[in-house]
């Protein structure tokens, strides 16, 4: 097999071509929202947002609407239930979180076992990146485009945002509103990421790209180039190695990119654990050699 035949083979079945698509889109939209998402400290928000949307999702499928209402409905009542629980009890937002998410996602699987489908509504908690349909990918491709152009556009505010939210305030901009747009978001690129991996992974591909960009550059817009471009790579790598290794796809891409983070984290230039205590090593011997 020649290297053209390997990267053309997989592309010659239609539900290959169709997951590509999905899992490049997923990764990119996710990859650039977890940027913000690492530098506010917001990935336990960004795990029970996630988790939540399930019963939203579940629901809109029954009643026929669109999974993207559901899932930003049940994501902004998630967010609404933890700040209740946070500022009427003894209950610290950490535990308020574990509390409301895990309650809302097993709310999710009841909905299911009872719900009556000619699908298979577990593709929802696990993926099924190998049966996205073309309608499917439409709304994934719209959902996506819709997400990626508010982060865009929206940027400079969000960061701002992240980093002084009581400066955002001072020069007329709401804290308040800000936050509830990335939470929407969030939810949406919950949806988008569904057909991929599923709930449970759909954590992963919101934290994992931003916090290896996070341990590359020390400067913001670089992390919202580097995200999404090893993203798009592990998305890219972790389906051809799926196809290979007849293995789950959405599990494989998640498996690369944690695989780039470990890869990252040991031997990142400036704060890989690797290269810092080799760089110290060095600079002690010379402070030696010097004396």
């Amino acid at each position: 097999m020649t290297p053209l035949d390997f990267f053309i083979e997989p592309l010659n079945y239609g539900f290959m071509l169709r997951a590509l698509i999905t899992t490049l889109i997923a990764s990119v939209v996710c990859a650039v929202l977890s940027c913000w998402l690492v530098l506010i400290g917001w990935s336990l928000m960004g795990d029970a947002v996630s988790h939540a949307v399930l019963p939203g999702v579940v629901l809109a499928y029954i009643i026929g609407a669109p999974f993207a209402v559901g899932a930003v409905v049940f994501g902004f009542l998630a967010v609404l239930l933890i700040g209740i629980v946070r500022d009427t009890s003894r209950v610290k937002e950490d535990a308020a979180i574990g509390i409301v998410f895990t309650t809302l996602f097993a709310l999710g699987l009841v909905l299911i076992s009872v719900t009556p489908s000619n699908t298979d509504l577990n593709h929802i908690i696990f993926g099924n990146l190998l049966g996205v349909s073309w309608a499917d990918l439409t709304q994934i491709i719209v959902l996506g485009a819709l997400t990626l152009v508010i982060l865009i556009v929206k940027r400079r505010d969000f960061t701002l945002y992240a980093f002084d939210p009581t400066h955002a305030h001072a020069i007329g901009l709401s804290p308040r509103l800000l936050g509830a747009m990335l939470l929407a978001l969030l939810a949406l690129t919950a949806v988008v990421a569904l057909q991929a991996v599923g709930v449970i992974l759909v954590v992963a591909m919101l934290i994992i790209p931003g916090a290896t960009a996070y341990l590359l550059s020390n400067r913001f817009n670089r992390m919202l180039l580097i995200a999404p471009t090893i993203s798009a790579g592990c998305a890219v790598i972790g389906l051809y190695a799926s196809y290979y290794f007849d293995t789950a796809s959405g599990g494989m891409v998640v498996l690369t990119q944690g695989s780039a983070f470990l890869m990252v984290y040991l031997f990142s230039p400036q704060h890989g654990l690797v290269s810092t205590r080799l760089s110290k090593r060095r600079r002690e011997k010379d402070h030696l050699a010097s004396t």
